[in-house]
């Protein structure tokens, strides 16, 4: 058992309890702002008129953009109506889920002492976008109306 720590400090992964922690601060940073945010937006009713701004997109144009429904979604969510959540804005919850799942991997390497490394190449990159402007544009034809919010 003596060999187990000189194998981290010969790689240069500080070990122990306060290197953990100091692994581990960015990560519960961003949880504690992610989680002060939907708790915002779960005690302040986003369905109430007058407490958001409205889409400027969607007051000038009248086209639902990819995030309108987000805020509505987010309530939904933390209230644990994932139903209705879906039907705000489905790929804001499929969002919320995927932060969800790279903050646990995140957490997981960071006390392991291994970065995390997120290197999106131009496929990757390309498809997000495309799938952000198919979602936007089925959303607004006639047959995508239960994709409104």
């Amino acid at each position: 058992m003596r060999g187990v720590n000189t194998e981290r400090a010969q790689q240069g992964v500080p070990s122990g309890a306060g290197a953990v922690a100091g692994r581990l601060a960015v990560p519960a940073g961003v949880l504690a702002a992610v989680a002060g945010a939907f708790a915002y937006v779960g005690t302040v009713d986003p369905n109430e008129p007058g407490h958001y701004p409205v889409c400027p997109l969607l007051r000038l144009t009248g086209v639902y953009c990819p995030g309108c429904g987000g805020l509505r979604s987010a309530y939904a969510f933390v209230h644990g109506d994932w139903l209705t959540a879906l039907g705000a804005n489905a790929l804001a919850v499929t969002g919320y889920v995927a932060f969800a799942a790279l903050w646990t991997v995140w957490v997981v390497r960071a006390v392991r002492g291994r970065p995390l490394r997120i290197d999106l190449g131009p496929v990757q990159l390309w498809s997000l976008g495309v799938l952000l402007l198919v979602f936007t544009v089925v959303r607004n034809l006639p047959f995508g109306g239960w994709l409104h919010p």
